[in-house]
This record gives structure tokens, C-alpha cells and sequence, in this order.
């Protein structure tokens, strides 16, 4: 037995072989197998999304250097551009922009996460940072995702940046995930630690990123268009890394350049679904109310171009790609999986069991019941574009190896002090739903991970489980349901097997929100 385990690692990197499925040794291999699989479509779907790639594909200068154009539009240079970014790809998306820009670039200014460079410089990733005398100023900030002081230094100098522009001039703006804890600019008198305190309890309570992002809107200085107002009259480029369910430029970052459609009143809604209204610092009732009487009314972005550079969509396209090169049918089931995190998990659970008797003869028609229960289950989490019915499809029509691909950010409600993140939680929810259902002779694998290689404050992008994660925790006197039920991912997939189901990537320099790969395959 040790024998054939210390292979392993050498059969995790060789292609899957139709006969290898037979005792327990055989079935860990194949796990192994299918986990390298499963990374290496992760990385592809990371790949497709670096900001270099990104950068070039819609940048351009003509020969004489006197046009920069963006996509099919076309902007006169004469020393007249400047730059700011926020967000946890923008160091990578400014050392692009810088090269490809040249001595066209006058002045930038960005903010990113505290500590990125040092991880990008251990991680040997020149690519994604600037060169010695480069003309971007680097402020770092936000901690663990969270606006901090130095993110509110940096929010300041990007606003005296464009305040400082004529009708001249041209600002290229880049942004990407975690751009919102990184331009944090509110409106006085609220404070930062005010601002921070209501959106913790948000985060905490369950509340979506748009609605966050509401609240953040109408509190900040910059975003909701408060940035290209405050550019007005330069125009402004606008380069957006998407990291938001539907890719809507109005929430990514806060929409800093993007004018807000928000009232007070949806403000004070989703404060009242959450039970904070009456919890809330007078600073913020005085904000909230001075924005509900301003006779200007909203302002217009007409300065303004904003182009989706990157998304979920463009690295599920990727992975899709690369898993029909290894010999799967693969199908895109969504790119706005969404929800709370243990309904997911119930929906892939029932999806894998419901799938057994797709792809195996002999079972067919089997599972009437389970079949609608999933559809129903479907149907409650209303995930948008959903195509459940092309992929069970799929499997009845081919009965061979399915690859399900889907992308998005289902929210957790912490119930525990635990450490973790949405992608660990989500895959060991996976892990238990594997247990409650018989998945007869096909093997399964399920991985989950951020897409920024950072899932919550740990240092793996995520995890990857088997049907026979239930036993492997047994056995190692590990209850899955204690670490559940304290929101403690991180730490039982470090103890289980000394860590074997972390997927670990480093920072990988963009963000795209989450993918979820599910692979089934006939024994």
C-alpha cells in the first residue's frame, strides 16, 4: 500500500486512462489524476485573464504615437495622459499600460493591496510589476480587503490627480476586484471607521455585493461617478477587470466612473432587510439625508468610456476550451452562480447524483424524483442563464466524461469564528452533500477557487473534494459538520491529509470572482 501511495504524485501528472479505476488505491490515483486535471483547467481559466494579455488586446498606438486607441475608438496623445487605478489586479494592469504607453504617460497614481508587490517579487512575477523610475505613484492598503487609512491617503491623491485635469487631457482609469476597499473616500462627517463598522456588519449579516456596493456609493466621495466628476472636464478611459455576477459597470469597484441610478431610498431598504437603520451613526443619517434633498439631482458620465476588459465569462470560455482538448464534454452551466453558499452546495451535490443516472445505462430513467428536486433547487436560486437542461443533455447523449464549468460568488453568513473562505466552505459543503447521496460507478470531483488566488484571509485559492471525502474525514477523527457549523474551511482541509485538497496558486495578479468545476466520469 505505502508503495503504491509514494507514486502517486507521478500518476497525479499523467493523462487518465480508461481502465484505471478498480480498488481504493486505484480510486485515490484517479482522484489524484482528476485533481491535477481540475488545477490545470484552473490555471487556464486564471491564464485567459492575466492583465497583460488584457491590456494588449484592447490597447493600441498607431505608428506615429499620436493616437492611442481603445478598441474601435480613437484618442489624441500629446502628452496630455494620465492614470489611476484600484483594485488587486491594477499593479499588473498599470506595469502594462506603462509599457505599452511609453513617455505618453505624464503621471499616474493606484492603489493596491497591502503587501501585493512583495508577493508578486517572491512569486518571480516581473511582468506584474512597474519598472525602476516609473511615473506611477504605488499606494498600498486595505488589508485583508477591509478600506484602511492608507487606502483613504491613496483615495486622496487620486481625487487632487483629477482634480487637477483640463478638457485637454486624458485619464486612463484601471479597475478591477477589490477596487471598493481601495478608493475609500466618505463623505464627511462620516468617518472611515464608520463606514468600515456598517459594512463588516453587511458582509456579516449576508448582504450581496451590489447591495454592499450601494451603501458604499452613497456614502463615498468617489465612487457612483464621483470620480469622473471629478475629472470633468477631462475625458476619461475607463478599464474594467470584472469581478461582479453579470459584469454591470455601475457596481464593479462602486461604479467610481459610472453614474449612480441608487436613491437614498434603496439605501435605507436594504439597511431595513438587514435590521441596521436604527443602529446607525448620525454622521451617516446626515449624509443620507443631505444626498435625499440635493437640487442637483444626479450627475451624467458622458466623459466617459467604460469597456469590460476581462470576465468570468472570458475564463470559463478558456477552461471549456482546454477541457474538450483532454476528451471531455464540457458545458458552461453558469457564469453568475450566486447565492448562499449552502444552497450551492445542495444544487452540485443533487447535480452529481441526478448525473449518475445520465451517464450510466443501466440507471437511466431512475431518478424522476431527484430530477425535479433539482430543477426546483435550480429554479429557488435563480441563477441567471442557467443551462441545466444543456448539460443533462450532454451527458445522457455522450455517456462519457463530463467536465461542468460555472463561475460566480455565492456569499457565506458567518456563523463562527472560524478561518476560511467562500471557496473552501463551498467545497467542503460539497464534500457532505457527496455523503448524502449514492453516486453509484462514476467518479466525482468537485473544486472551487478565487480566481485572485486568495480565498478569504488564507493563502490557498481553494479546495477540491471527492464522495469519499466523509470516510478520508473519519478516519482522521475530523467532524465535518463541527467545522461547518463554525465556518473553520481552512483549518480542516489543512488537518485533513496534511492539507492534500488545498488548492494553492500564490496571488495570481487578477480577480474574476470564483470557478467551479465539476467533473464526472463513468467507470
Amino acid at each position: 500500500m505505502a508503495a503504491a501511495l509514494q507514486v502517486l504524485p507521478r500518476l497525479a501528472r499523467a493523462p487518465l486512462h480508461p481502465f484505471f479505476w478498480g480498488g481504493p488505491v486505484a480510486r485515490l490515483a484517479s482522484s489524484m489524476a482528476l485533481a491535477e486535471q481540475a488545477r490545470q483547467l484552473f490555471e487556464s481559466a486564471v491564464g485567459a485573464v492575466l492583465p497583460g494579455p488584457m491590456l494588449h488586446r484592447t490597447l493600441s498606438l498607431d505608428p506615429g504615437g499620436r493616437q492611442l486607441k481603445v478598441r474601435d475608438r480613437n484618442f489624441q496623445l500629446k502628452q496630455n495622459l494620465y492614470l489611476v487605478g484600484f483594485g488587486k489586479a491594477v499593479l499588473g494592469m498599470a506595469a502594462a499600460a506603462e509599457e505599452l504607453l511609453g513617455q505618453h504617460l505624464v503621471q499616474g497614481v493606484i492603489s493596491i493591496p497591502k503587501g501585493i508587490r512583495a508577493a508578486m517579487e517572491r512569486a518571480g512575477k516581473q511582468e506584474m510589476l512597474l519598472k525602476p523610475h516609473s511615473r506611477v505613484q504605488v499606494f498600498e492598503g486595505a488589508e485583508d480587503n477591509l478600506p484602511d487609512r492608507d487606502a483613504l491617503r491613496a483615495a486622496l491623491a487620486i481625487r487632487q490627480l483629477a482634480e487637477g485635469l483640463t478638457a485637454d487631457d486624458l485619464l486612463l482609469v484601471l479597475i478591477s476586484g477589490g477596487g471598493s476597499a481601495l478608493l475609500p473616500a466618505p463623505i464627511p462627517p462620516v468617518t472611515l471607521e464608520e463606514k468600515q463598522t456598517l459594512t463588516k456588519l453587511l458582509a456579516a449579516r449576508g448582504a450581496t455585493i451590489q447591495e454592499l456596493n450601494t451603501i458604499r456609493k452613497t456614502l463615498s466621495q468617489l465612487k457612483g461617478g464621483g470620480l469622473a466628476q471629478a475629472a470633468y472636464p477631462a475625458q476619461v478611459v475607463s478599464l474594467i477587470l470584472s469581478d461582479v455576477v453579470g459584469d454591470p459597470v455601475e457596481v464593479i469597484a462602486s461604479g467610481p466612473t459610472v453614474a449612480s441610478s441608487h436613491s437614498v431610498q434603496d439605501c435605507l431598504h436594504i439597511l431595513n432587510r438587514y435590521g441596521l437603520r436604527a443602529a446607525l451613526p448620525r454622521s451617516v443619517k446626515t449624509v443620507l439625508s443631505r444626498a435625499d434633498s440635493d437640487p442637483h439631482g444626479p450627475h451624467t458620465c458622458g466623459h466617459v468610456l467604460n469597456v469590460i476588459i476581462g470576465s468570468n465569462v472570458l475564463a470559463l470560455a478558456e477552461a471549456q476550451r482546454q477541457a474538450e482538448a483532454l476528451g471531455y464534454q464540457a458545458v458552461v452551466l453558469s457564469a453568475a452562480m450566486q447565492g448562499d453558499v449552502k444552497s450551492v452546495a445542495r444544487f452540485y451535490g443533487l447535480l452529481a447524483h441526478v448525473a449518475r443516472t445520465h451517464l450510466t445505462p443501466s440507471m437511466a430513467g431512475a431518478s424522476v424524483e431527484e430530477d425535479a428536486q433539482l430543477h426546483e433547487l435550480a429554479a429557488e436560486l435563480q441563477i441567471p442563464d442557467l443551462q441545466l437542461e444543456e448539460a443533462l443533455e450532454t451527458m445522457a447523449r455522450g455517456r462519457g466524461p463530463v467536465c461542468l464549468l460555472a463561475g460566480g460568488e455565492p456569499t457565506v453568513q458567518l456563523q463562527g469564528s472560524g478561518k476560511g473562505g467562500r471557496n473552501q466552505e463551498l467545497a467542503l459543503r460539497v464534500g457532505a452533500e457527496f455523503g448524502r447521496w449514492p453516486l453509484g460507478p462514476i467518479d466525482v470531483l468537485f473544486l472551487s477557487g478565487g480566481t485572485d488566488g486568495q480565498d478569504g484571509p488564507t493563502e490557498a485559492a481553494g479546495a477540491w473534494v471527492t464522495p469519499e471525502l466523509a470516510s478520508e474525514a473519519v478516519a482522521e477523527g475530523l467532524d465535518m459538520a463541527t467545522f461547518l457549523a463554525h465556518n473553520d474551511s481552512h483549518t480542516f482541509f489543512c488537518r485533513l491529509q496534511g492539507g492534500l485538497h488545498l488548492l494553492h496558486t500564490g496571488m495570481t495578479g487578477t480577480n474574476v470572482m470564483d470557478t467551479h468545476l465539476l467533473f464526472l466520469r463513468p467507470r
